[in-house]
């Protein structure tokens, strides 16, 4: 009976191909594998022609998904190749590690104890934890070191990765793992030691079952512990009461990125992109690397000629003789790519690393895999609606006078609503609300939110509508209502939005908090309109804003009365989004409420000035104010009885969003002139932050023509009759050139200065 354990590093292309070479020779009875055991039944699938790596065994806990753990698997994977040589073989092969909720489990009770620990002040261990801190490290790291190489990553990559015909590596592998564990300080890791036991437990299963030669596939760390055996009694006594759960599995789709993250095996690897091509092209010199690269840049419309390929891998082979190295690695050839390809340009190297190194292949899995019946539905809708799930992202305008776009736009509102962001939806262009922007790129992740939302519903309509249904159950907020009800609109949720709209009516007209009415106006407009284009029935919707309307133009000029700066500008950025909403409701009787509304604010003088200067503006905009009335209440606001502070909020209130009306109108232009010119200095420091508030929000285009108004001169004439004798004329020149630039102008100083 002969039993053969390798060690193996997790995703390494050489160790996959040492592994498939060992097992074609020895040709054992059974193959162990590192991995969870209740995912045995899933091996039936390895083979099959639509499981395609790079795939994930996804093992979760039914009641609470989000307890789960992902095996991840690649061509160059030393656990795929041995499973998939076992399976063209017909013979048996196992998991052996510790049960994946066990795992779980136990990890969940060490992340409780460590909340619970209570910190030792540092100076009572400080030293000891420093010197022992600093003399443990990964220990790869010490082999690397002992090499002469400062990253233990590209150590292991030129000894083991790159290396062919390496027939003896692991029995190297196993002594070098048993000196270091040996020689190094052990930390007490309890999941460790229970993992470790449970191979052992699962080696001597095979034995007594008589399988004459035992084919053991492990992380090379664990290789001593399963050939020096404690007794099965200490390991029988450690694994004794371990913590039972269910757990599920099932294969899932997985991604060359996502090989990088945390995995089940607790390892993940850089260049995945690197290692598939290592895996397939062992002899590649380094020329049929450089090849896909110049692919590559020349898509990117950059000249690559073969004498620049050649160049590379010249460059790269000769760096890596001076390093002492067999060949050359990804190190070597991105710095030949960087110098003869790219230029020295370390952005193109930011794309081959994106494209080539990392790459974005994702996996694929077999329909008949038993999956819930909330992802059969995700899958289903993919495929027929044309959005296959893709690692890299991918652009879609959808047009929604068209069937199959309006399906896809719901589909992608309805898993958004259900907390699955596949798609992020962008700003499109032109006018209109028939076109949608959406970018798609697939996260393995989304699987386990999947599982967890399948207790809501076994489709994404049900599904969808329940987790809508519940959030509003649980809210009295007018605004998560409203936010509910304005993306349910788009998910076509008919049942939900006839809830959402009868909670909204009843609550709205139960509030009296002015605020929180204006707050859900501009998203019930939203509502309106897109009730127009996906053909949904909006009058109820328009009903209880006209509502909603009328109750705020009661309350509101009362809500402008005696209240603070931080409140007006509050209620000020309400105003404007309620205003653009009115306006693009088109509704004559809301339009001329709203107007009676400004014209009792405006006109109030107990009017926060800011409310008060926009209310105005909002009047003019809307040609109710005749220009002798605009000079009264600019007259009024700006005249020497008012206090400056007050004034200079009143004129931020009444500019704000444009400033163009000030390069129109030459009275209102030589009033502020005036009004500026006849402030102390210190009452002008006063007011200065908000003249610069005003001012700063204006486009730049705005504020350059104010400069060139203010450079020229060009008034009628007030603010030089308003100015004292004691004007200083030469220091004010001094300080223009500022002024100029504050206001976006950055025209010569010595111009300036001249006049």
């Amino acid at each position: 009976m002969a039993i053969n354990i390798l060690g193996i590093r997790h995703h390494g292309p050489g160790s996959a191909r040492n592994v498939k070479a060992f097992l074609e020779s020895v040709k054992p009875d059974i193959v162990l594998v590192e991995g969870p055991p209740e995912a045995d039944a899933m091996l039936q699938w390895v083979g099959h022609q639509d499981l395609k790596p790079p795939v994930a065994l996804l093992c979760y806990q039914p009641d609470d998904p989000q307890r789960s753990v992902f095996y991840p698997f690649a061509d160059f994977s030393p656990e795929w190749q041995a499973i998939l040589y076992a399976k063209k073989q017909n013979i048996h092969v196992r998991f052996m590690d510790l049960p994946a909720g066990n795992q779980m489990l136990i990890e969940k009770e060490q992340a409780e104890e460590k909340e619970q620990d209570i910190p030792v002040k540092p100076d009572h261990i400080n030293l000891e934890a420093q010197s022992y801190g600093q003399l443990y490290k990964r220990p790869i790291s010490y082999l690397s070191d002992a090499a002469g190489f400062a990253d233990d990553e590209k150590w292991w990559e030129h000894t083991f990765e790159y290396r062919l015909n390496n027939d003896e590596v692991f029995d190297a592998v196993g002594e070098a793992m048993q000196a270091l564990r040996e020689s190094l300080p052990q930390k007490d890791k309890k999941l460790e030691r229970f993992r470790e036991a449970y191979m052992r437990r699962a080696i001597r299963q095979a034995e007594k079952e008589m399988f004459h030669t035992i084919a053991v596939i492990c992380g090379a760390w664990h290789v001593p512990a399963l050939q020096n055996k404690s007794s099965q009694k200490d390991d029988n006594e450690l694994l004794k009461g371990l913590p039972k759960t269910k757990t599920e599995c099932t294969w899932i789709p997985w991604t060359f990125n996502r090989l990088s993250f945390y995995s089940g095996y607790g390892a993940g690897i850089n260049s995945p992109g690197w290692y598939n091509h290592v895996w397939h092209h062992p002899n590649d010199d380094g020329t049929l690397w450089m090849a896909h690269v110049a692919q590559l840049f020349r898509k990117q419309q950059m000249d690559t000629s073969v004498a620049h390929i050649i160049e590379a891998v010249r460059l790269a082979e000769s760096l890596a003789s001076l390093r002492g190295l067999s060949k050359a690695g990804l190190e070597e050839l991105n710095e030949a790519t960087l110098s003869v390809l790219g230029n020295g340009e370390s952005i193109l190297l930011k794309l081959v690393h994106e494209e080539l190194i990392v790459g974005h292949q994702i996996g694929e899995v077999p329909v008949e895999i038993p999956k819930p019946p909330l992802q059969l539905d995700i899958e289903k809708l993919q495929k027929k609606l044309r959005l296959p799930p893709t690692a890299d992202f991918k652009d879609y305008t959808l047009d929604l006078r068209k069937e199959t776009d309006l399906e896809r736009s719901v589909f992608l509102h309805r898993l958004n609503l259900l907390g699955i962001k596949w798609g992020q939806q962008q700003y499109v262009a032109g006018k209109g609300t028939f076109k949608e922007q959406w970018r798609l790129q697939w996260d393995p992740g989304y699987s386990v939110e999947i599982i967890e939302r399948g207790n809501l519903g076994n489709t994404v309509l049900e599904a969808t509508a329940n987790s809508v249904l519940n959030q509003a159950k649980e809210t009295t907020n007018l605004k998560v209502i409203s936010d509910l009800l304005e993306k349910s609109i788009p998910a076509e949720l008919p049942d939900a939005i006839e809830i959402l709209i009868y909670r909204l009516n009843n609550l709205a007209a139960a509030s009296a908090d002015i605020i929180e009415l204006m707050e859900i106006v501009p998203g019930l407009i939203t509502v309106a309109r897109y009730g127009n284009v996906r053909k949904t029935d909006a009058t109820v919707v328009l009903s209880i804003i006209s509502s909603i309307i009328t109750r705020i133009c009661i309350s509101l000029p009362n809500a402008c009365v005696a209240i603070d700066d931080d409140a007006a500008q509050k209620l000020l950025g309400l105003f404007y989004k309620l205003n653009d909403g009115i306006n693009l409701l088109q509704e004559p009787e809301t339009i001329s409420g709203w107007q009676q509304t400004l014209q009792h604010i405006a006109g109030n003088k107990g009017t926060s000035p800011v409310i008060g200067g926009y209310s105005t503006r909002l009047l003019n905009d809307g040609k109710l104010l005749s220009a002798d009335q605009l000079m009264k209440y600019f007259g009024f606001a700006m005249s020497s009885a008012t206090a400056p502070v007050i004034s200079a909020a009143w004129l931020e209130g009444f500019l704000k969003g444009s400033g163009t009306l000030l390069l129109l109108d030459q009275d209102l232009w030589a009033v502020i002139d005036n009004w500026v010119s006849g402030l102390s200095d210190d009452t002008f420091m006063q007011v200065l932050p908000l003249l610069r508030r005003t001012f700063a929000n204006f486009s730049t285009p705005e504020r350059r023509k104010l400069g060139e108004k203010v450079r020229t001169g060009n008034t009628t004439g007030q603010l030089h009759h308003s100015i004292t004798p004691n004007f200083d004329d030469e220091r004010a020149r001094k300080g223009l050139p500022v002024i100029m630039e504050l206001l976006g102008l950055t025209t010569n100083r010595t111009e300036l200065n001249g006049n």
